[in-house]
């Protein structure tokens, strides 16, 4: 679900077509070291837990992950999120597309705990908890305080803010989106975000790790809805409008946007 304040940060201070092009100029690089070692998912939700199985069967695979440490606070999302990834592996394996060696291997890459201290020593930190900027900002602020200097910062939000979260960091340069799709196992698309903070080396290298895991990065600069929603959600506002008007029924602007558009 996108935040109510979309449309107004989408289409405010714009042109007459409702939107405003900057250049923007982004942080110079540095050198940085190859590959995320460690890596964190806050929050083992819908998205969270693709995430932390995907990056697991990867680093059983292809060895880009020495562990996964996946941190719920409380201990009964920790389970859930547990048993989630847990039924996915066991669906793949009922369906031959993972063998049972693998499926081990993939669920000894994952720590699960509720200790947020087991996240200080990582290299890359992904969040996926709930779309709240206040609660984002603070984690953000504790967690900037309490890992290594090196931790890479990156937050799976759909359409918030990057600049604001990673201000809140006190590590700017060291922050980025990656905002998988739902299913995360199944959907090939990670759009890669970008700030005017934002270390140019670092963004490489998380756009490599987005393929490391097997997926597509995009590159995308810190912009309201990022590539797929601000393209998405406008469309989806017209079709509403058009049955809201009476202009096309449900069923028609469905059959165009398949025959005519080629869309599912």
């Amino acid at each position: 679900m996108l935040p109510i304040s979309f449309a107004r940060w989408a289409f405010s201070n714009g042109s007459k077509s409702g939107f405003q092009l900057t250049r923007h100029q982004f942080s110079t690089s540095t050198t940085i070291g190859a590959g995320f070692d460690k890596l964190g998912v806050i929050g083992l939700g819908l998205m969270g837990h693709g995430i932390a199985q995907t990056a697991a069967a990867a680093a059983a695979k292809s060895g880009i992950h020495s562990s996964i440490i996946a941190y719920e606070s409380d201990p009964s999302f920790l389970e859930r999120g547990r048993d989630r990834i847990t039924k996915s592996v066991e669906k793949l394996v009922s369906k031959d597309k993972l063998s049972d060696s693998d499926a081990d291997a993939l669920i000894h890459k994952i720590t699960f705990t509720t200790d947020r201290d087991a996240l200080n020593d990582t290299d890359l930190i992904v969040e996926a908890i709930i779309e709240n900027m206040d609660l984002k900002k603070q984690l953000y602020s504790d967690l900037g305080k309490q890992c290594k200097s090196e931790t890479v910062f990156a937050s799976n939000t759909s359409s918030l803010s990057i600049t604001e979260m990673a201000l809140a960091s006190g590590r700017p340069e060291k922050f980025v989106g990656v905002h998988f799709f739902n299913p995360v196992q199944i959907m090939k698309l990670v759009e890669v975000i970008r700030t005017d903070h934002t270390d140019m080396a670092l963004f490489d290298k998380t756009m490599k790790w987005v393929e490391q895991i097997g997926k597509v990065g995009v590159k995308c600069r810190d912009t309201p809805g990022f590539i797929v929603n601000r393209l998405l959600v406008p469309s989806i506002m017209q079709a509403m409008l058009l049955m809201e008007r009476g202009d096309a029924t449900i069923n028609d602007v469905d059959l165009s946007m398949q025959l005519g558009a080629g869309h599912p």
